[in-house]
């Protein structure tokens, strides 16, 4: 049974408010608006509009009241009724503590409004209360804590990912598997003659590592500048597009080609690997910084696992939400979001109504789970502080440099990207917002029981793909 709840917030004459409680999550807000609401204000923004009008046939503040009325009145009429809605339908909302979810909608089906004839309007809104949420965490809800092994291999792939940057082409005398090799191409037939009106390409690239025949591999290995190499374009390069890029024809054309081709070698060269001196170690990690090459893995493994820590939590907190989403039942107002999403669905990127429908699903798992960590939030009084935020800044500026493979920067590179971040505005809300998720998730990982477990890059990125 519907109950029906009138309250008028305030102590004047002003407008009548009245909330219906639909059920527990769905109300409807009714605000009825008198003539003394807004007859005052109304006069006041005619008077005004008199005052600045300019009309042929009158000076300067003289038109006539009544034509200022009848070319104005209702416009304004509806322009001050909507500034009042909004206004006090805002002060309702918050004098009553209530916490809606999306904001209020205009009632369907209702009354038509003559503002040419009322002189009284009453106006009914949706809203949508936020549901209570009660989060009970214990050490008997286990969430996985993966934290991923910075084994040899890792730490040598990253090492040389790392110091390649400073390595060099350089040219050399013999083709290896390495060798990335310019040349001529001319097509030849079985006797090793130039085929007449053949294919014919100066200055191709080929490199010597994506040649998938080995016995094709092996007629180019050991040649040098000025040697010429016969061999089957198709069996070394049986993807149409390599060999359309090395015989620069067209992918149809490729795809046509037979038999062998003669390749004049005309220059060899192979990417060097920097030698790791003092030199490298200074423009790695800053001059003096590291002085060894032992002390160049410790460090490179240290911040590894600064990084990995980073995806382990990443991780750490999917899993913790979905825990929690799982065990605590959150009912919404379904009907009303939806019908909220596709009103205020506005923009260059505006969704049809079907697109909204398929997202639905994931829109209130995202809904639930913020209502879940704003439960928590507010239970535990949990706040971010300034340096929290500074703290997290410097956090994203690693993360976006690790990006790039730069993940022995020093300190003072980081904390000048830093407080560039922390200049612009939009970076500060989503920065404190990251910082809040952090707390919350220290929260939850002391409430329940982490279990931790040892895996792999290769394993730890299988999890991802798993879910």
């Amino acid at each position: 049974m519907r109950s029906l709840i009138s309250i008028n917030i305030f102590n004047s004459k002003l407008m009548n408010i009245t909330r219906e409680n639909i059920d527990e999550l769905n109300s409807v807000i009714t605000l009825t608006i008198d003539k003394e609401d807004y007859s005052e204000k109304v006069a006041e923004v005619l008077r005004d509009y008199r005052k600045k009008a300019q009309m042929p046939g009158f000076r300067p503040g003289k038109v006539p009241e009544g034509l200022i009325k009848k070319m104005y009145g209702t416009a304004v009429l509806v322009d001050e009724v909507n500034k009042l809605i909004s206004e006090k339908l805002s002060e309702y909302l918050s004098e009553n503590k209530l916490n809606i979810l999306g904001e209020p909608l205009p009632r369907e089906n209702q009354d038509p409004i003559d503002f040419d004839t009322q002189d009284s309007f009453q106006f009914q809104f949706d809203i949508a209360l936020s549901p209570e949420i009660d989060v009970k965490l214990s050490k008997r809800d286990k969430v996985n804590y993966y934290t991923i092994e910075v084994t040899d291999d890792v730490l040598d792939g990253h090492i040389k990912s790392m110091t390649s940057r400073f390595g060099k082409n350089e040219k050399v005398e013999l083709i290896s598997e390495k060798s990335l090799v310019k040349g001529d191409f001319v097509q030849v037939d079985k006797k090793g003659n130039e085929v007449e009106g053949g294919i014919k390409a100066e200055d191709s690239i080929m490199s010597l590592n994506i040649v998938k025949d080995e016995a094709e591999k092996k007629k180019m290995l050991g040649k040098k500048v000025g040697e010429d190499i016969v061999f089957d374009v198709k069996k070394a390069f049986p993807n149409d597009t390599e060999v359309s890029y090395i015989l620069k024809i067209s992918k149809e054309e490729a795809a046509d080609v037979k038999g062998s081709f003669k390749f004049t070698v005309k220059e060899v060269t192979e990417f060097i690997d920097p030698e790791l001196n003092q030199d490298l170690f200074d423009k790695l990690f800053g001059e003096g910084a590291v002085k060894s090459e032992e002390e160049m893995k410790e460090r490179v493994k240290v911040d590894l696992e600064k990084a990995f820590a980073i995806e382990s939590e990443y991780k750490f907190s999917i899993d913790a939400r979905e825990k929690l989403v799982a065990k605590h039942e959150v009912t919404l107002p379904e009907e009303f979001l939806k019908r909220w999403l596709k009103a205020t669905n506005r923009g260059d990127e505006r969704l049809s109504d079907e697109q909204i429908d398929a997202e639905m699903p994931r829109f209130f798992e995202d809904l639930k789970w913020q209502l879940i960590k704003n439960a928590i939030i507010k239970a535990n009084d949990i706040k971010v502080e300034e340096n929290d935020i500074r703290e997290e800044a410097k956090k994203s500026a690693r993360m976006q440099f690790m990006q790039y493979g730069l993940t022995a920067l020093p300190q003072e590179y980081i904390d000048n990207y830093a407080n560039d971040l922390l200049k612009n505005e939009d970076q500060v809300r989503r920065i404190a917002e990251a910082a809040m998720d952090e707390k919350v998730m220290a929260y939850i990982k002391e409430a329940v029981k982490v279990e931790e477990k040892a895996v792999s890059r290769e394993e730890f990125n299988k999890l991802f793909t798993n879910n």
